[in-house]
């Protein structure tokens, strides 16, 4: 407090800190990166352990005897799918009564704002089947859920395992929570419609019948997924909707129990490795690290478990894998590991809340908490704070005086309008930027040879590149030339701007917040009117919102060891933005409207700098 109280010492810290600016920030970058990589390094890391009481335990007996039974009943839903052509609700309703349920159906559609040519829909209809166990010894005031999705592709095996459990579960007599058991379809649209109306919410204009039948309110839910019938490893998907993941102890009771039980575990699809001490075994800690991370920024649910993350009810999706190893895991197994994930889940007094909710997995068995893996994105962020300090000197020092005495007024007051205009032109083009590929999609369609998906991602594309036109002179048509000290005043607010933008992302979703500050600082620091054009502009550009989601497509294929050529990369991107528009409109992702409408104006506000005359 002395330092900052004595004027003198005030005024020499922050000689200091101006005079070695740029040092100091580049050795923040430097540190920041470093830390960063640093957190996959084992004894950086924290060891994972159960944090609640009523799960600290894997001492349950786990009984289930019927995987065979199981699979059988999984070829049997394939052949009615088959047959019907889709999903067998008559076929499923008999079965779960059949077996003791409570069942109930719910319909729904949806018109998607532009075709998914991913998945080749556009008009969506479908039904959602479910049955509910009454919990006999409890009140029934909480639930848990248990989920497969009836998708084209092959899911049937996890719809038998899920039926074969609801026939097991309902001949026990511990249940304390009413057990939801839901065959999806449509994927992630089925489940959204069907957790709105259990939630009697609309947040996406779905239309869907209200459900008949209601459980208590859900605790804990994992959606199932497996590929075939023989499993070597079981995978665990944790990333959901807008980066939000999962109580870590939901992580912690499924690696305690494949460890009890003996089952092969992965995350980001890569077993765990002992050599932490060697430099293969460290990539190996970063790769799987970075996939994690490179998932949660994309923003986008992983798996049917990410929409039950914005209602407060932990879930995670295990998904069998069957890679080829010798190893191999069958479905009286799988179905011994999810009775005891269950019949610990069914034991809490309240919900899950003791550990983490904040962290990142280079393995199953270590993580990184929030306290970590801040500081790396502290150290990028106070780079922004000490270009505002340096800018703020500058701003104050007294004008300079001509010879007869006068103050310079024209380098010492920058017109208002000549730094509102940019903000606003910039912030127009981002609304633009949101709203234009939706709403044009007809008339490029009728103008030009393409499909309404490739209409909306070109007109997308289009609005981005015009921007960089349109804002870098238009303060000059207000307000005249620009000053010197106009700029400064600019990028000033630009620079606070950006990290007021980038802190409150990193609170919401770290990995995308700590990506966009990898390539926004940089420029944010550096840029000025006085460095060469052309060789700027190309920098500019290359560290842009685009060109960063363009490079971490190529990144993400790599991560996964499935490299990719240009041509095809291109193509993936081009997905990626459809899918990123997508995910907006129909569930509710938020990474798409941030780019828009604030990380990119931010952007061209130092495009607009650069240019400044």
């Amino acid at each position: 407090m002395g330092l900052l109280s004595d004027p003198n010492r005030r005024r020499a810290l922050i000689s200091l800190l101006t005079r070695l600016n740029t040092p100091i920030c580049l050795v923040c970058y430097m540190a920041g990166v470093a830390w960063f990589m640093g957190l996959a390094f084992e004894p950086f890391t924290l060891r994972t352990y159960m944090s609640e009481n009523a799960m600290g335990s894997t001492m349950v007996e786990e009984r289930f005897p019927a995987g065979e039974r199981a699979l059988a009943t999984g070829r049997e839903f394939a052949a009615h799918k088959k047959k019907v052509g889709g999903m067998p609700v008559d076929w499923l309703v008999k079965t779960m009564q059949a077996r003791g349920l409570e069942v109930f159906t719910q319909s729904f559609s949806r018109t998607l704002p532009f075709p998914d040519e991913n998945k080749e829909r556009y008009m969506v209809k479908g039904t959602n089947v479910y049955g509910i166990l009454r919990a006999p010894r409890a009140p029934r005031t909480e639930a848990l859920v248990l989920s497969a999705p009836c998708s084209p592709g092959d899911n049937n095996q996890a719809v038998g395992l899920l039926l074969g459990l609801a026939q097991y579960f309902r001949n026990q007599i511990y249940w304390a929570k009413d057990i939801i058991f839901l065959v999806n379809e449509h994927d992630l649209i089925g489940m959204q419609a069907w957790l709105e109306g259990y939630h009697h919410t609309n947040t996406t204009g779905m239309d869907w019948s209200p459900l008949q039948g209601r459980g208590g309110s859900i605790q804990a839910a994992l959606s199932l997924e497996l590929s075939s019938d023989v499993i070597t490893s079981l995978d665990l998907v944790l990333e959901g909707l807008n980066g939000q993941l999962p109580n870590l102890d939901l992580a912690n009771l499924f690696y305690a129990f494949c460890q009890k039980i003996g089952v092969l575990c992965t995350i980001q699809g890569k077993l765990q490795r002992n050599d932490w001490d060697s430099v293969s075994g460290y990539s190996h800690a970063v790769q799987t690290m970075m996939l994690m991370v490179m998932k949660q920024a994309s923003g986008r649910p992983w798996g049917d478990h990410g929409l039950f993350l914005r209602y407060h009810i932990e879930a995670a999706t295990i998904k069998g894998i069957n890679s080829f190893r010798q190893y191999k895991t069958d479905a009286t197994t799988i179905g011994r590991l999810l009775e005891g994930m269950y019949r610990k889940l069914n034991n809490l007094l309240e919900r899950l809340h003791q550990s983490y909710f904040f962290y990142l997995m280079p393995s199953l068995s270590h993580f990184v908490s929030i306290g970590y893996y801040m500081p790396a994105f502290g150290l990028l962020t106070v780079i922004l704070l000490l270009r505002a300090l340096d800018l703020w000197v500058q701003l104050a020092t007294p004008p300079t005086r001509t010879e007869d005495g006068v103050a310079d007024i024209e380098q010492s007051s920058p017109g208002v309008l000549s730094v509102l205009t940019p903000l606003v032109i910039s912030h127009l083009t981002g609304v633009a930027l949101y709203t234009l590929p939706i709403r044009f999609q007809e008339m490029a369609v009728e103008h030009f040879p393409v499909s309404e998906t490739e209409a909306v991602v070109l007109t997308a594309i289009a609005v981005y590149t015009a921007g960089l036109a349109l804002p870098h002179n238009t303060h000059r048509f207000l307000s005249g030339e620009g000053t010197e000290q106009g700029w400064r005043v600019l990028k000033l607010v630009a620079v606070l701007y950006l990290a007021v933008l980038l802190g409150c992302t990193a609170l919401i979703n770290f990995s995308l917040g700590f990506i966009l500050a990898l390539t926004l600082v940089p420029v944010a620091a550096f840029v000025t009117p006085h460095i060469p054009k052309v060789l700027s502009a190309f920098i500019l550009v290359i560290l842009s919102p685009a060109c960063t989601l363009l490079f971490s497509v190529f990144f993400f294929q790599e991560l996964q060891e499935m490299p990719v050529s240009f041509q095809d990369g291109w193509l993936l991107y081009l997905s990626v933005i459809s899918q990123g528009i997508l995910d907006h409109f129909l569930y509710g992702s938020l990474v798409y409207p941030l780019i828009a409408l604030l990380v990119y104006p931010c952007w061209l506000l130092f495009w607009n700098i650069l240019f400044w005359k």
